[in-house]
């Protein structure tokens, strides 16, 4: 059978290393994982309880295309709620994660052959998405200096016709405050490109609150997911928020690609919204792991980190001990009985000197984790004590 050249993307080596971990687990060996970016807790009991009470007497068929109005203006009333922004609920697109998100954003915004800038180190998919779709990524290089985040001057010299940025950015979990993301908004606006801001970390963040791009401008596509702060990774639910110009495009597309976003899905994000305790709860166990972790990390030898705003990464340059990232991340595996992630997922170029650290199970598991990393790094002479 023939296959197409679009098809052609790469595996998402994490998937490959929670595998690792499974066939491990399924040996009998106990194994801590700090390899998948996946809240440890289950989606909130307000939402679970909605879902199985509407089972009792709804259908479940079809919603429509955007989402269910009422879930569509929840989705609204958030940014008024978490960034003081007056958002029309007509402008809120519900989606099959955030991942149907951008196949939605990018079919919406870009024709075959189009060039997409994003930062590097970042996420995986975003590059094998627009591949898939026939749009080239052109990764341009960040630095530990900007703490991994992408700033105008990263852009000189580049070609694009739309610029995608993250914060809390994912494997780093910087962020960029209002002026760095009014800036690079200012530098795709000028030459006519499409910005679009992937927000799904947002709710877990730390220090200082995160910020949106509508706080920026209307002119913008934000992503955005149910999946990370309100822990409902496997329910493919999440949302665009899109100019009005846009909207009908994009309903007209998710009529076709996806017909709608899954009911069940849709109706429990309705409820898990104003799970606050439940949220808030959550988010005090990743403050404290990311204490652990900042403590922890560096003790064990893994010191060349950008502090994380927001999310729940530690990504750690360990070029200093090794340029093959995959082989290092084995060796913990096997040894130690740690899973993380190799930094070759989010930074072909760079990669295999990095890893990514994710502290989003319970403190029990963290603590044990840590503990082990720094005997196996005491074995070779690298951590400290």
């Amino acid at each position: 059978m023939r296959s197409s050249r679009r098809g052609n993307v790469d595996p998402f080596i994490v998937m490959d290393v929670m595998e690792a971990a499974r066939a491990r687990e399924a040996a009998g060996h106990r194994v801590i994982h700090m390899e998948v970016g996946q809240p440890g807790s289950a989606a909130p009991e307000p939402a679970r309880t909605a879902l199985a009470e509407a089972l009792s007497h709804d259908p479940m068929g079809y919603t429509v295309a955007l989402g269910i109005p009422a879930l569509r203006a929840r989705i609204a009333q958030l940014y008024g709620e978490w960034y003081n922004v007056d958002l029309d609920p007509a402008r809120v697109v519900v989606t099959s994660g955030s991942s149907g998100g951008f196949v939605l954003a990018f079919s919406a915004l870009f024709d075959a052959g189009d060039r997409v800038a994003l930062g590097r180190p970042g996420y995986p998919s975003y590059r094998q998405i627009l591949k898939a779709m026939d749009l080239q990524p052109v990764e341009v290089e960040t630095t530990l200096e900007n703490r991994y985040q992408p700033v105008p001057g990263d852009l000189d010299g580049v070609d694009y016709e739309g610029l995608l940025i993250a914060s809390p950015g994912n494997p780093t979990g910087t962020m960029l405050d209002k002026p760095a993301l009014s800036a690079l908004h200012d530098a795709a606006s000028a030459r006519g490109a499409a910005f679009l801001s992937d927000e799904i970390y947002h709710g877990i963040e730390y220090d200082k609150p995160a910020v949106t791009a509508l706080e920026i401008s209307d002119d913008v596509v934000v992503i955005n997911s149910f999946s990370k702060y309100f822990s409902m990774t496997g329910w493919r639910v999440g949302w665009l928020v899109v100019p009005d110009e846009l909207v009908r495009q994009v309903e007209r597309l998710a009529q076709n690609m996806f017909i709608c976003a899954p009911h069940v899905s849709q109706l429990a994000a309705l409820a898990a919204i104003d799970a606050r305790e439940e949220t808030e709860a959550n988010l005090a166990v990743y403050s404290r792991n990311r204490d652990l972790m900042w403590e922890g990390l560096r003790t064990a030898g893994f010191d060349r980190i950008a502090p994380p705003d927001g999310a729940f990464y530690f990504y750690a340059d360990v070029s200093h001990i090794t340029q093959d990232s995959v082989s290092f991340a084995r060796e913990i595996l096997e040894e130690a009985g740690v899973a993380v992630t190799p930094g070759l997922d989010f930074d072909p170029v760079r990669g295999g000197g990095t890893l990514r650290f994710s502290y989003a199970r319970g403190t029990d598991d963290i603590e044990e984790g840590l503990a082990r990393l720094h005997a196996f790094m005491k074995r070779r002479g690298l951590a400290q004590g």
